[in-house]
């Protein structure tokens, strides 16, 4: 793990789970995202967001580990405009799920509205690590 760098690692399939412990917030990437969507019940508009993760654990349901799902938050400029939950994937699930999803080189983002229209998927690389984000499309 680099030193200061913000690694959460959580492999979903298959019932394994490895866990780096997430210090602080830390900038994933930068998305655009083509239609507004609702993060966290908060109305995001259409553009280009900042994707970080706020250091911050959600409480585990039951039958999930603390680092499965990570709060992420959307920023532009330096005004956080949303925070939603991601997903966190190592890359060997990652690779797993590929068929599925569409799984971005490392380093990069990939935005994508879903079968029917009424989610995007904001997918982003970082560190060993795929972020999952599901968005539900904002109604007109």
């Amino acid at each position: 793990m680099r030193t200061g760098a913000a690694l959460v690692a959580v492999a979903l399939i298959g019932g394994s789970h490895v866990v780096r412990a997430q210090q602080k917030p830390a900038t994933l990437g930068e998305v655009k995202i083509a239609k507004a969507v609702m993060a966290n019940g908060q109305r995001l508009a259409a553009g280009t967001y900042t994707v970080r993760l706020t250091g911050d654990q959600p409480k585990p349901v039951v039958g999930q580990t603390p680092d499965e799902s990570q709060w992420v938050e959307f920023v532009q400029g330096k005004e956080t405009k949303g925070r939603e939950l991601a997903t966190a994937l190592s890359t060997p699930d990652a690779k797993k799920i590929a068929k599925t999803v569409k799984v971005p080189a490392a380093g990069s983002s990939s935005v994508e509205l879903l079968k029917g229209g009424d989610y995007i998927r904001v997918v982003v690389a970082r560190g060993g690590t795929y972020y999952l984000v599901h968005l539900p499309v904002a109604a007109s």
